[in-house]
């Protein structure tokens, strides 16, 4: 049976703390896991990962009692059927700006009549031996987390969250800067209203909130819990492999 924690923390907007793999080798959510992180999302948008070690990536997860998410590159049915047939416990779908892509999300993960996904035997149907088994928890326990990273997405945000099937979201903030004309930059006025619209309407209607940390920042972490974040991506599998020795040969050069 299909690990289900990740959704009944997001039912009960617990918190739940994962981490980015941007890297194809399966010893990268290896090392992750022993950091036990609740979920590990595989990124497909931004990063050239083949096809065939998706697969090997998600069963690599789940093999540790993980959830494993992939972060698609689009709302795009085929993109995101492939990733489900090989197996995944959900999507984070980029750029939903709109309830109209936030039902396309939802269509494109589930089986009708609740979406419109194509059937095929997989990975995640046993290769065919528990069909029956997978679309019960298709339907019932995948994960769908809505990724908020426009203005447009801000300003729809009521509708997004309020879309059947969408289990949560969670705020890319570089590609949200970019939408306001300052990439990167996250101490504007317009960059901080634009957040804290989503974190309101979030808190108001006890929705989970999620937030991408990109710098491996214990600090910004906490801070996030104390604002209410309940779905936190924390760094990525190259911000933790640079951070530790570029800090160590920085105090090394330093003291000697």
């Amino acid at each position: 049976m299909k690990n289900t924690i990740l959704k009944d923390k997001l039912k009960n907007n617990e918190l739940s703390i994962g981490s980015w793999i941007t890297i194809g080798h399966p010893a990268i959510p290896e090392i992750l896991s022993t950091a036990e992180f609740d979920w590990l999302a595989i990124d497909i948008e931004h990063n050239l990962i083949d096809p065939s070690i998706i697969s090997i990536l998600i069963s690599t997860i789940q093999s540790k009692n993980i959830a494993a998410l992939v972060r698609v590159s689009k709302n795009d049915e085929v993109t995101i059927k492939h990733v489900m047939d090989a197996g995944a416990d959900g999507v984070i779908v980029p750029m939903v700006n709109s309830k109209e892509d936030a039902e396309k999300a939802v269509a494109y993960t589930k089986y009708p009549p609740i979406g419109s996904r194509g059937v095929g035997l997989s990975r995640a149907q046993g290769y065919g031996t528990n069909f029956q088994e997978y679309k019960e928890w298709l339907q019932k326990s995948a994960v769908i987390i809505a990724q908020i990273e426009h203005i447009d997405a801000v300003n729809h945000i009521q509708e997004i969250i309020s879309t059947p099937g969408v289990d949560g979201i969670i705020i890319g903030p570089y590609d949200l800067s970019a939408s306001l004309g300052t990439p990167g930059v996250y101490n504007t006025a317009e960059v901080i209203n634009a957040i804290y619209k989503v974190e309101k309407i979030c808190h108001e209607n006890h929705f989970p909130l999620g937030y991408h940390i990109v710098p491996p920042n214990k600090e910004i972490l906490l801070q996030k819990i104390i604002d209410g974040y309940t779905f936190i991506a924390f760094s990525t599998d190259f911000g933790f492999l640079g951070e530790t020795p570029r800090y160590m040969m920085k105090q090394i050069k330093h003291t000697s």
